[in-house]
């Protein structure tokens, strides 16, 4: 892609009305624009790196056995009557219609997905059952003010796992926490997230979160020192060893809840009226369980770790392109077909604006690798290459340009 065609431009700046990291950041290099407080525009380059987000974790969740599905973000008030959610929700977003009937905008569905498994579940020998969504969420959020990792309006994965018993819920919920740590390992955040013991809030006397370690975290967590669980210290701040393994937990760290995993219950199966018929012909009530990963929040969290004070360093993974071939007094439209031409992902710097301005953007939208073609770098041998997080520069033959590349995106 030529950035001269990109509509949306770098800025020098930080906006006035951000304080975060990463909004102060995505919003500079061009992938995102506030709307509102708590409220942003995905642009070209962020929603390239959203979907590749989804794509690892839809790969991830399919691996699980659970079916893609997309439900609606309008739910109808009388489900969250039933809960008992429609007046225990205070973030709930509710709005009317002009015949005065109620909705709900979904912060989450559960109300929605309890119903529709009630049209299709009748038997043991329909159980289990996942199904989740990439779908847009609202939250009546009074503190956005966190760019990316506290909105009102975000983008979340959810998945909703039905069961005939606690143990088979067991098993799946272990497995659904296994596939979180291979997320967060390939979004480059796997040596700094770490399965946190939680409160569970409305839903259980405890839960799982993923917290990654950061100053720029709003929550405060305890590692311990033997087997990678973290302990939310808003739980028991006072508790000297972890409860998986009774190893010494460590000194209090911020982090950034990133995922979380809960054991439901029945606490949705029961009101909604989900039940199947056992091997005896007895109707049960099913269990289940809920797991959530917000991808905004995921990729503004990439955004606080993962970057220096030059700009963002996207992982390869991630990156909404793999290379950026930077053209200084030189054409690189050979190169930039080289590289295409074998499926390498280029973002090609073609402006007419000083070497100044592209290297200091090429170090803002931090890709991968940085090709820069010049007069200077063809004297020398060849065409420079820059690993934009290591600062290695290498000057490599036009030649062997793709031989350099290809392994390493």
């Amino acid at each position: 892609m030529r950035q001269s065609k990109l509509f949306a431009k770098t800025r020098k700046e930080a906006p006035k009305d951000e304080a975060s990291k990463n909004a102060i950041l995505l919003t500079r290099a061009g992938f995102i624009s506030k709307e509102m407080a708590g409220v942003y525009s995905y642009l070209p380059l962020g929603l390239r790196v959203i979907k590749k987000i989804e794509n690892i974790i839809r790969q991830e969740i399919n691996s699980l056995g659970a079916l893609e599905v997309l439900l609606p973000a309008l739910q109808p008030k009388e489900s969250w009557l039933t809960t008992g959610r429609w007046e225990s929700m205070t973030d709930l977003y509710k709005l009317k219609d002009a015949s005065e009937r109620e909705f709900a905008l979904g912060p989450t569905h559960e109300e929605v997905a309890v119903p529709l498994l009630a049209q299709f579940v009748s038997s043991y020998q329909d159980l289990p059952v996942a199904l989740y969504q990439f779908q847009t969420k609202f939250r009546m959020e009074l503190r956005a003010k966190s760019g990316l990792l506290r909105g009102r309006e975000f983008i979340m994965k959810d998945l909703y796992s039905f069961h005939r018993n606690e143990e088979d819920l067991s098993v799946y919920h272990d497995r659904v926490a296994e596939a979180y740590k291979r997320i967060f390992a390939t979004v480059g955040l796997g040596d700094s997230t770490y399965q946190t013991l939680a409160g569970g809030g409305t839903f259980a006397q405890y839960s799982y979160e993923f917290q990654t370690l950061t100053d720029a975290g709003e929550d405060t967590v305890r590692l311990c020192s033997n087997c990678r669980l973290a302990v939310n210290t808003e739980i028991n701040n006072t508790q000297a060893s972890c409860p998986k393994c009774e190893g010494p937990l460590g000194e209090e760290k911020k982090a950034i809840e990133v995922g979380n995993i809960f054991k439901l219950g029945t606490r949705f199966t029961e009101p909604l009226g989900l039940t199947y018929k056992d091997e005896a012909g007895v109707p049960t009530v099913p269990v289940m369980g809920c797991y959530g990963i917000g991808l905004g929040r995921l990729m503004g969290t990439v955004a606080e770790v993962l970057s220096d004070n030059k700009g963002l360093v996207w992982p390869k993974t991630i990156a909404p392109f793999q290379v950026h071939l930077v053209e200084i007094q030189k054409n690189a439209e050979e190169i930039y077909k080289k590289l295409t031409e074998a499926g390498v992902e280029v973002l090609w710097d073609d402006r007419e604006v000083g070497p100044g301005e592209k290297f200091a953007d090429a170090d803002l939208l931090g890709l991968p690798i940085r090709v820069v073609v010049s007069e200077r770098a063809e004297k020398a041998g060849g065409v420079e290459v820059k690993n934009r997080a290591t600062g290695e520069l290498t000057i490599v033959s036009e030649a062997k340009i793709l031989e350099i590349i290809t392994p390493n995106v």
